[in-house]
């Protein structure tokens, strides 16, 4: 019984092999043209960078789409660090320094342990990585067209 595994698997490895075999004559070298959200390209060819988005100054406060959402940024976060040693976002936004820097104090959600709920002296660590949620607003096109609506009570 074995054996006639180990012959059908055998087989099935060498019809693989044909398939892939045949597939490489079409495009040779392994470099077909691939095809994804910033367009084809051939993996052996460098396409131009695409521009650097822009990102506004003194846009004000964007307001949300939908309950719960995390606020947008409206600033640019070019050479912010956030890692295990620094986070650039709490020398404006902590409860500590907004006040004097004109920023918005994170909100109180942050400083609580997500599954006892208690009340933490400082930001909780399931919340330091601010750009898990938070990210800029940029102005640039959509990668994909949608037809996304507001929720009908932050609507303008």
């Amino acid at each position: 019984m074995k054996r006639l595994v180990l012959a059908v698997l055998a087989v099935g490895m060498m019809l693989t092999g044909v398939v892939h075999s045949a597939e490489a004559l079409n495009h040779p070298g392994g470099t077909g043209g691939l095809s994804s959200l910033r367009g084809a390209t051939n993996l052996e060819e460098t396409r131009p960078a695409d521009p650097m988005k822009r990102y506004p100054r003194d846009q004000g406060t964007i307001n949300s789409d939908y309950v719960y959402q995390p606020p947008l940024i409206p600033h640019t976060i070019r050479n912010y660090e956030v890692s295990l040693n620094a986070n650039k976002c709490l020398a404006c936004h902590s409860w500590k320094n907004a006040n004097d820097m004109g920023a918005t104090k994170i909100s109180v959600t942050h400083y609580q342990s997500p599954r006892q709920g208690q009340v933490l002296s400082d930001v909780s660590p399931s919340r330091y990585f601010c750009l898990q949620c938070h990210v800029p607003q940029a102005d640039a096109k959509p990668l994909v067209d949608n037809d996304f609506q507001r929720v009908d009570a932050l609507r303008e």
